[in-house]
């Protein structure tokens, strides 16, 4: 962190990156409950496994800006 309490961009995507797995892991665990339960209707479980694969991209994004390109 910057002086007086400011995050600087790295933190922020940190943060933000954190935020994202853990919604990827409720909605994974959502899915499978709806799964396990038979309730889920697949309409609803196929927006949830598009909103989780949209939030793994976001993911992956955000992990590339956060690692640094090693040149060999």
């Amino acid at each position: 962190m910057h002086a007086h309490g400011e995050m600087n961009h790295e933190d922020v995507l940190r943060v933000k990156l954190g935020v994202l797995r853990r919604e990827h892991r409720d909605l994974d665990d959502a899915i499978h409950a709806l799964e396990a339960s038979g309730r889920g209707d697949q309409l609803t479980l196929r927006r949830l496994k598009k909103q989780k694969l949209g939030l793994k991209d976001q993911i992956a994004r955000i992990e590339d800006e956060l690692t640094p390109d090693i040149i060999a």
